[in-house]
């Protein structure tokens, strides 16, 4: 597995992304999807805070157990919890959120410390000096950001202190059917030489080919859940029938859509790793074979024609 830098870390091209962990799958199915990431060389596990109702972080510091030194840890905080745990970047809520953290996933430090969402009701002075105390004791390796423009990335950097640590990452949605970075973000980052993390890289599973034009979505499929509002956004007739098209290309060149839309990602410069969920070891071992289709100039010219990017 190729292995790309986020600050001072090392991870695989290819990271899991746990948001299933806790609420799509129980314990044992979590313990299974590890192993087989593990397995399979990727060393890079997302998590945050609010995944699964909290359980998240639980279940993959319980499945990695003694093989914690080995991987590459990432969590979020921000997003509310609850009454008592509402939220932002206030500097006594992240001692508090990384302290809750730490003990779910049963370790003593986190790799990569993130914002979940920019706060606008704090300075992000603040929040970066909460953030680098944090890194002083030990307890974050590195820290990041998610769900930021170009504007808040110069923000941020521009508000680091001589010496303190300063944002090395930035997690924004980014796929084959969301190019929205592509208008300043992509560039910004790497400008300031942040690694960039793409969330919903297969579009909630569009771009994983189980969802064709004129057929229904798989049983038990994200997709396919009638209350699920936040990925049934995706299931536009445009989205559709582009995924269709880049399907038909992708057979043409003897590879899969899966195949296309995780070497898309990984081909951009900014890319540091493609991070995506998984409710089963064969997901795991499919994504995680997905980045071996080198692209040429006149791929990437036709994957422009049948999925445009945004005017700049």
């Amino acid at each position: 597995m190729e292995k790309r830098r986020i600050g001072s870390l090392e991870v695989s091209v290819v990271g899991l992304g746990c948001n299933n962990f806790g609420g799509r799958i129980d314990a044992q199915r979590t313990a299974d999807v590890v192993g087989a990431a593990l397995d399979a060389g990727i060393n890079f596990f997302d998590t945050a805070d609010v995944y699964g109702g909290t359980r998240s972080e639980e279940l993959l510091g319980r499945a990695l157990g003694r093989r914690r030194g080995e991987v590459i840890i990432a969590t979020k905080f921000g997003v509310p919890l609850d009454d008592q745990r509402r939220g932002g970047a206030k500097p006594a809520y992240i001692q508090r959120a990384v302290e809750d953290s730490l003990r779910r996933l049963g370790t003593d430090w986190i790799d990569l410390y993130q914002l979940h969402r920019p706060d606008p009701e704090t300075p992000i002075e603040a929040t970066l000096e909460a953030l680098d105390a944090l890194v002083r004791a030990g307890k974050v390796r590195e820290i990041g950001s998610s769900n930021f423009s170009a504007d808040q990335l110069r923000g941020a950097e521009q508000a680091v202190r001589p010496g303190a640590a300063r944002f090395v990452s930035v997690q924004n949605e980014y796929s084959l059917l969301q190019r929205e970075p592509e208008r300043d973000v992509l560039a910004e980052s790497e400008r300031l030489g942040i690694a960039f993390l793409p969330y919903f890289p297969l579009a909630s599973g569009l771009l994983s080919g189980k969802y064709l034009p004129g057929r229904p979505a798989p049983e038990g499929a994200r997709l396919a859940a009638p209350a699920a509002p936040l990925t049934a956004r995706f299931l536009t007739d445009r989205n559709r029938s582009a995924a269709e098209a880049l399907a038909a290309y992708a057979s043409s060149r003897g590879r899969s859509l899966l195949e296309l839309a995780f070497s898309w990602l990984a081909s951009r410069p900014a890319v540091a790793s493609v991070i995506a969920g998984a409710t089963s070891p064969e997901q795991v071992h499919a994504n995680a074979a997905a980045v071996g289709f080198r692209l040429t100039a006149d791929d990437l010219q036709e994957i422009d024609r049948l999925a445009p990017p945004p005017p700049r």
